[in-house]
């Protein structure tokens, strides 16, 4: 197999996709089976050996790869959203990666003895925790709310924060290696920040109005930006060396912060793309490590762990939460949660290979040291939070709160409705009107596809249990509950029937529906959204024994059962295979006509 390239190209291909899958069925971060697939099919069996694959391209591959995810990455980073952050959160992003950083390299260069340009690289790179490993994390650990908001917004925003300042001290780390004396060092360092500031801005400034002025084609898009990334990259490199990666880091955060710009259609592109390169990124890497490397290291690189554990995140924390409203117990669970990610891991790549070129003796135990450092920080919490979450007490209670995907008058009635009664909704649409119409409202949003890469590490999901997919889209609700199922179980992810549906009611109506349809097999978002246009309400009615069902049924025109709740409190769907069996005392939520006589009280 080693011989055929086409074969192995391929086989890393198969080998992302099942990680990542094996990811998602486990509710683990990807990296650790993209680690185990890249160790097998290297060390292991000697199947693929990355340097003689690719030979010379290597190096330059990994470069444009780890350009473009530091572009995306950039993309994502919205000023506002920094502006806005909580004391907490932004003490963690500027206090804490400080701490973090010194403490890593004092650490490195203590236990394993690396030099202090190394060790201060090496601090820097460990900074990045990364939504890659967070997201998954949070959702198999499901803390309170406060804790998950303040995990994931560290994660989103420490993501290019800590690429930037680990591409910087490179940098200086690079220019340093051939200089003859401080001054030099500096000016080095100064023109290769200078050239890659002057070429990010320059380029994110001009591609931005080449975006916002539609000069190109729609379809060309995302495949021009990703040229105009290489571009970028390869023009700043060749300009001064090793400014490339700082140069498209910036593009991304102007482009990401400038008004007016289209980014919608091209962060989807970026975010698939991303997430293919970082898979088959990680698996090429994972396949170069060499395990006498790691022996290497010693018992240091045990120190150095708890280092990082026992004292880095810690006393980060300490320092970032005082006087913040968060709980000790709180306090002590984001102590121990900071796993790093796949950014840390490509980017440590490219260093090292670009200063074993420069003959920098240590280079070669950069990529292992971090590896480690990443295996062990999401292996330990992967295993552990979970257990700590529930002994401290801070695991959120049971979800009351429903994901709605569709802002559309079927999906602003139900949200209306089911708010009034307390239960939290969130409502997911891509298009911009519905949701400003669903705000208007009162209501919860998320602009964006529910699927999308970029819902899973924005889309806050703390407090909701169900989904009801009503978007007049058959494909985006029967996507979205298989997509959900996994998070909220397949017991509570709902989609509107369709005409088909319809169709086989006959054929299904004493089956178990895999689909778990909405409300009736003739409840489609035709009929639903017809009935709300011409003045149809969604009713909350209190039921009795003297008042059941039957004889709401009778007061009115064939009304559409949707919801009821218990006198537990409990929201229960009307399912189109097996209807709710309505008792005294449950609350029903229905969707009657216009005309209907209004002696209830209205939702």
């Amino acid at each position: 197999m080693s011989g055929q390239p086409s074969m192995l190209l391929v086989g890393i291909g198969v080998l992302s996709v099942l990680s990542q899958w094996l990811a998602w069925q486990a509710r683990l971060p990807a990296i650790l089976f993209l680690l185990a697939a890249g160790v097998l099919m290297g060390p292991i069996a000697g199947w693929l050996v990355p340097d003689t694959l690719f030979g010379p391209l290597l190096f330059p591959l990994i470069t444009l790869a780890v350009a473009v995810i530091l572009f995306e990455g950039g993309l994502t980073l919205r000023l506002e959203e920094i502006r806005g952050l909580e004391a907490s959160v932004r003490r963690l992003l500027t206090v804490g990666v400080l701490i973090t950083w010194f403490i890593s390299a004092g650490a490195a260069w203590l236990f394993v003895s690396l030099s202090w340009d190394l060790a201060v690289l090496f601090g820097a790179i460990t900074v990045v925790t990364g939504p890659t490993v967070i997201v998954p994390m949070l959702r198999a650990i499901r803390p309170t709310a406060r804790v998950a908001s303040v995990l994931r917004w560290e994660g989103i925003v420490i993501d290019p924060i800590g690429a930037l300042l680990a591409v910087l001290v490179f940098e200086f780390v690079a220019s340093s290696g051939g200089a003859q004396s401080l001054a030099e060092t500096l000016l080095s360092f100064a023109l290769t920040v200078v050239t890659g500031l002057v070429f990010g801005v320059g380029a994110g400034y001009l591609w931005g109005l080449i975006l916002r002025n539609y000069w190109l084609a729609d379809y060309l898009y995302n495949i021009a930006t990703l040229v105009a990334v290489f571009v970028v990259a390869t023009l700043a490199n060749h300009v001064y060396a090793e400014s490339g990666l700082l140069a498209v880091t910036v593009m991304g955060i102007w482009l990401g912060n400038m008004r007016g710009v289209p980014l919608e259609g091209i962060l989807n592109f970026k975010e698939s793309l991303s997430l293919l390169l970082i898979s088959g990124l990680f698996i090429i890497l994972a396949a170069r490590i060499e395990p006498d490397r790691l022996f290497e290291l010693g018992w240091g690189a045990l120190l150095l762990l708890l280092s990082l554990q026992f004292i880095a995140r810690p006393l980060t924390v300490t320092l970032a939460t005082l006087g913040s409203p968060l709980t000790w117990r709180e306090r002590a669970l984001l102590a121990w949660v900071a796993p790093r990610g796949i950014v840390a891991a490509a980017v440590s790549a490219v260093f090292a290979m670009h200063l074993a070129e420069v003959g920098h003796p240590q280079a070669a135990l950069l990529v292992p040291l971090t590896f480690l450092v990443i295996v062990a920080t999401v292996v330990l919490q992967s295993v552990t939070a979970r257990a700590l979450a529930r002994v401290l007490g801070v695991v959120e209670p049971p979800p009351r709160g429903v994901l709605i995907v569709g802002a559309n008058r079927v999906g602003r009635a139900l949200g209306e409705a089911l708010q009034a009664l307390d239960f939290p909704v969130l409502l997911v649409d891509t298009n911009w009107d519905n949701l400003q119409e669903a705000r208007m409202l009162g209501l919860a949003v998320y602009y964006g596809s529910p699927t999308s890469e970029h819902a899973e590490r924005h889309l806050s999901l703390a407090g909701l249990g169900q989904l009801l997919a009503v978007s007049p889209r058959p494909d985006l609700n029967r996507l979205a509950s298989l997509h959900f199922a996994k998070e909220f179980g397949r017991n509570a992810v709902f989609q509107l029937p369709t005409g088909a549906a319809m169709r086989r009611s006959s054929e299904i109506r004493h089956q178990h529906s895999q689909d778990n349809l909405l409300f009736g097999f003739d409840a489609t978002y035709a009929k639903l959204a017809s009935l709300l246009s011409r003045g149809g309400e969604i009713r909350a009615t209190q039921l009795s024994e003297q008042f059941g069902w039957e004889e709401y049924r009778r007061t009115h025109a064939e009304p559409t059962l949707l919801f009821a709740v218990d006198p537990g409190g409990r929201l229960l769907v009307n399912q189109a295979a097996s209807p709710l069996a309505l008792q005294a005392g449950w609350t029903a939520l229905s969707l009657v006509a216009a005309a209907e006589p209004a002696t209830e009280t209205k939702a």
